[in-house]
């Protein structure tokens, strides 16, 4: 049975948007539960990843649940895993990556503002975060959390080849280290923060209401616009 880790890794109140959005295209905990569940009768499975990363407490639900499972879990890493991606690929009991992909990590970041005392208080959140993140690079690679600490905070891309020697990969897929390629000109999935998205579904829900005999295409297209700020 296969999992797929594509594209934009969002918490659920995102999904629900991007859903009602008629976006499929995403990753979230929902999603990932529900794949689970439709494997439930299997001891193996495969998680392939290729995303650009997303929202770290998402990931942390879904590797946490990809951990939890109980199953024999093989994560491949089919293209960039950056990120959060990366938190993710951590869960596999064994992680192998193609020749042709990267691993991406760095510290966490926010759009916070505020006064010096919030942004003194935030500085202290993300750091908390970071050790979050690096929890698990720790229990996959078994190197010390203020190494990974650095890695993350030079922003670290990672071969197939470097990640296999770190110990963030067990093996490089097709054994053929002559076909890496570097993606650090790869752009990463937009964020959509839960308030944003609630705000988003709340003014569907209005389009919806006030406009029932609409076509579907032309609320659609309303939707898009509301999406796109347009």
């Amino acid at each position: 049975m296969e999992i797929e880790i594509k594209n934009s890794i969002v918490s659920d109140i995102v999904g629900t948007l991007y859903d009602r959005m008629g976006v499929s295209d995403y990753t979230s905990p929902k999603k990932v539960k529900a794949q689970l569940k439709d494997c439930a009768f299997s001891n193996n499975l495969v998680v392939n990843v290729a995303s650009g990363g997303g929202d770290v407490f998402a990931a942390s639900e879904i590797y946490t649940m990809l951990r939890d499972s109980g199953k024999n879990v093989t994560v491949n890493i089919q293209g960039l895993a950056a990120s959060a991606a990366s938190v993710i690929s951590m869960a596999g009991n064994i992680v192998r990556i193609s020749p042709t992909a990267q691993i991406m990590i760095h510290k966490a970041s926010n759009g916070i503002q505020g006064n010096a005392d919030g942004m003194s208080h935030n500085a202290k959140v993300l750091d908390g975060i970071d050790k979050s993140i690096a929890a698990a690079y720790v229990a996959k690679t078994g190197m010390k959390e203020s190494d990974l600490i650095q890695l993350m905070s030079n922003e670290t891309w990672l071969t197939a080849k470097d990640a296999v020697d770190k110990g963030f990969a067990d093996e490089i897929m097709f054994d053929d280290e002559t076909n890496n390629r570097n993606f650090q000109n790869a752009t990463f999935g937009t964020v959509i923060t839960d308030a944003i998205a609630t705000q988003f579904l709340n003014t569907i829900q209005q389009i919806e209401n006030k406009q029932p005999n609409q076509s579907k295409q032309s609320i659609r297209d309303q939707k898009l616009a509301i999406l796109l700020g347009k």
